[in-house]
This record gives C-alpha cells, sequence and structure tokens, in this order.
C-alpha cells in the first residue's frame, strides 16, 4: 500500500523554560516577522535577550511551557486515527521542536514521496502563514510531490466546531456579549492588501449567521512593538464594554485553534483581571484543541 504523509504545520512553542530564548530567537529570526536584512540575526539576537526575562515570567504562570506542542501532537494522533493507515500524520513547526525537517525526515525513512501540508492557521496571513508555507516549500522541494492547503477559515466542519463550543459555553455560564478576539497584525500589513482581516471577518459571519447573533464584535490582540495596529484593540473592546448594559463577554479566541500563551495568559489571566476590575465577568471559549468536530474539519480538508 503506497501510503500518503499529512504535515500539519503550527509555530511551535517553547516547551521549557529554557527553551524560551532559542524559540524567541528563532520567530524574530524570521524575516516574515521583520525583514532587516543583514541585521535580521542581530535583531533576533537582541531582541530574545532582552525579553526572554518577563517572556519566561509569563510561562511561569501557565505552567513552565507551552502546551502547544502537547495538543498538536494529539491532534494529529487523532486526526490519524480517523484517516486510517492509508496516511501517515506528523507534526511540524516553525520555531521550535519538533521543526518541519524533522518530520519531513520521518516521511522519508517512511519512503513516503506524497505530501498534504495543512496550515494550522485557518486565516491567511503573510506574516505567519506565508512564513511557514515557503519553509516548508523549501525544505520538501525535489524530495517530494505535495499539495498545500494554506487556508480553510470558511470549513463547514470547522465552524461547526465553534459554534460547539461557544454554546456549551453559554448554556453553562448564561447570556453574555459574544467578542471575537483574533490575533493582531500591523495596520501597514493590512493596507497592502494582506487577507488576514477579510478572512477573520468571513470566519465570524458564518458563526453569527449559524447561531443568529444579534450582539457581537470583533478585536484583535497580541500586538507588541511601536508600530501602528488593528483596531479596535482587545483591551479597548473590554474597556468600552465596560460601561454598556452588558456585565459578562463571552471571548472567543478565533484565531487560535490550540492553546498557547496567548489563551492561557493574555486571555485568561491578563484580560480577565483587567475585565473584573471593571465590573465586568470575562469568559473564555474554549479553543477548538481536539474537539471531535475540528478534527473532523482536517479530515474533510485531506480527503477534498
Amino acid at each position: 500500500m503506497v501510503r500518503k504523509g499529512v504535515l500539519l504545520l503550527n509555530m511551535g512553542g517553547p516547551d521549557s523554560l529554557d527553551a524560551v530564548k532559542p524559540f524567541l530567537f528563532n520567530l524574530f529570526k524570521d524575516p516574515y516577522i521583520a525583514n532587516l536584512g543583514i541585521f535580521q540575526k542581530p535583531f533576533a539576537w537582541f531582541i530574545s535577550t532582552v525579553r526572554s526575562k518577563n517572556v519566561k515570567k509569563n510561562y511561569e504562570q501557565i505552567g513552565g511551557k507551552s502546551p502547544l506542542k502537547e495538543i498538536t501532537l494529539q491532534q494529529a494522533k487523532n486526526l490519524q486515527s480517523s484517516l486510517g493507515m492509508e496516511y501517515s500524520v506528523k507534526v511540524g513547526m516553525n520555531y521550535w521542536h519538533p521543526f518541519i525537517d524533522e518530520a519531513l525526515r520521518e516521511f522519508e525513512k517512511e519512503e513516503i514521496k506524497n505530501l498534504i501540508a495543512i496550515s494550522l492557521y485557518p486565516q491567511f496571513c503573510h506574516a505567519t502563514s506565508a512564513s511557514i508555507i515557503e519553509k516548508f516549500k523549501t525544505l520538501a522541494s525535489g524530495k517530494f510531490q505535495y499539495k498545500i492547503i494554506s487556508s480553510w477559515f470558511d470549513n463547514p466542519f470547522y465552524i461547526d466546531a465553534w459554534i460547539e463550543n461557544i454554546e456549551r459555553t453559554i448554556k453553562k455560564h448564561g447570556e453574555g456579549f459574544l467578542l471575537f478576539s483574533a490575533h493582531g497584525i500591523p495596520l501597514s500589513l493590512h493596507k497592502k492588501g494582506d487577507p488576514y482581516v477579510s478572512q477573520i471577518e468571513g470566519t465570524v459571519k458564518s458563526i453569527i449567521k449559524k447561531m443568529n447573533l444579534k450582539e457581537w464584535a470583533i478585536s484583535y490582540q497580541s500586538r507588541t512593538g511601536p508600530v501602528k495596529w488593528l483596531e479596535p484593540s482587545t483591551e479597548n473592546k473590554i474597556e468600552e464594554l465596560s460601561k454598556s448594559e452588558f456585565k459578562r463577554i463571552y471571548i472567543v479566541p478565533i484565531s487560535f485553534v490550540s492553546d498557547h500563551i496567548e489563551t492561557l495568559f493574555e486571555i485568561d489571566i491578563i484580560y480577565k483581571k483587567m475585565a473584573t476590575e471593571k465590573g465586568v465577568e470575562l469568559i473564555r471559549v474554549p479553543s477548538l484543541n481536539t474537539n471531535p468536530k475540528f478534527i473532523e474539519a482536517l479530515k474533510s480538508l485531506v480527503l477534498n
């Protein structure tokens, strides 16, 4: 039987406190994050050195590491079970182990030549999706035949998975305002025609249409540096909602398929504390992680 390979592509995260600094170095060494030419590596060394101490403190508050590796490996395991032995499913990360080249070597050992690579960024963005896809293409070209799934923001199973998590959370806690929080990008990138914002809006519109929602909003989180970022920021939106009649906010981490520092620290600790101080209850709708409908979404991408 000729098997096909499926590679789940994601950014990765530090799997220990010691991994924080080298992870940050790999992240800021990426020209898709900030293209500085010959100054790229010195810039990455400087930023990773300066920021690692504070970032370690953040990771200490969520267990001393990112859970992204374990979650993505479990997603791969569940997808493998769903697809069957005709396929071999592996994980390749951009900035930390297991790296993309490590996964490709495993496919070579299994004598698999045909691959389907799925970006686990559902909404395409040049700063994230393009980076990981180009890295994969550089490493796989000449060794494998491959197809790349770079965007799937409106996949029906993906939409249903979010609706399931949202409805389950509302049923447990009661009515509230739904705030869809996506990872921010620099405003300049959006103005150059990057499709990220339109695809975020496409995902949200698919959800609200099926749920027949009347009260909702989109905001953007995780801004860094002095450049202008997309608005409204999640912090400002929480501030605004705290002055309204809504005293319960459901925050949906719409651009993240797995828990990591942006959900477990930024939302669960920083934003929740901020909301509480303003007299608002903030509840995060759980990330998709290994939701069976999400695994079904990945399966549908492979088969279709």
